[in-house]
């Protein structure tokens, strides 16, 4: 059994170790010279024993549930005696498997007793070991194949400007102030039929009461300074008030929007 697999492993094309001119080279020459630190990259192409073992059974299409033992152990060998000889720093794992698969080569060749036919194959753990470290490098090498970021996927790095628009309200035309104030004018006539006694009244009483209702923060709305009980004098007094205190820059009008309601708010 095992000459028979030595000889269709011989027969095998080795995986060459590097390519010169061309030509595919599987042994070292011996009369050159590689500085030692030259075939460092050598242990990089493994990632520890389980990696080399799974890569001398999949180089020749061995079944992992079947693994020849003799052939596979005298291969492994012959890669750490080539560190060796290449005077690479050898990991201890790796003399750990060497020793590993030499103790489950002397199981393989020890005569079995009758009574032990049902005795736990000796390349068990070997076989749980390499599958499950298969599984993991799978999932690696599917996880690494995977858009990256900053590797094939670069997110745009752009500052924003920053707008900063005015929009200035519209300028209260007198027109607008008019019309504002005949509704108030209007709503005043309602109570024309009342006779009310009223009291002497004086703009720049007026005057004071409106600064006083009003503030720089605050917009009130012009329609809060007239009390349309007052009749039409009483607004009248009101409106001329406010055209004084515009006249001598005391409070400013303001609309949001065109035929919106005008405010009124102090200057500060």
């Amino acid at each position: 059994m095992h000459s028979e697999f030595s000889h269709s492993a011989s027969n095998q094309s080795e995986m060459p170790f590097a390519l010169v001119q061309g030509e595919p080279l599987t042994v070292i020459p011996q009369d050159l010279y590689i500085p030692p630190d030259a075939l460092l990259v050598f242990l990089e192409a493994f990632e520890g024993p389980l990696d080399l073992l799974l890569y001398l059974i999949k180089r020749q299409n061995i079944d992992i549930l079947n693994i020849p033992i003799a052939a596979i152990t005298a291969q492994y060998m012959e890669y750490i005696h080539l560190m060796e000889e290449l005077e690479l720093e050898l990991a201890a794992e790796y003399l750990v498997m060497a020793s590993m698969l030499a103790e489950i080569k002397s199981r393989m060749l020890l005569p079995r007793p009758v009574e032990a036919d049902n005795e736990e194959d000796p390349r068990a753990e070997l076989i749980r070991r390499l599958q499950e470290y298969e599984q993991f490098k799978k999932a690696a090498q599917d996880l690494d194949a995977l858009d990256r970021l900053e590797r094939e996927i670069h997110l745009p790095n752009i500052e924003i400007p920053k707008f900063e628009i005015e929009i200035p309200l519209p300028e209260v035309q007198i027109k607008d102030l008019l019309t504002a104030f005949r509704d108030v004018v209007n709503r005043a006539e309602q109570f024309a039929s009342h006779h009310v006694e009223r009291e002497p009244l004086s703009v720049r009483e007026r005057m004071v009461r409106v600064l006083e209702k009003i503030s720089a923060e605050d917009f009130t709305s012009f329609y809060d300074f007239f009390s349309v009980e007052e009749g039409r004098m009483g607004v009248v007094v009101s409106f001329l008030a406010i055209l004084e205190l515009l006249k001598e820059s005391l409070i400013e009008l303001v609309q949001s929007e065109p035929y919106s309601p005008i405010y009124i708010k102090a200057i500060s």
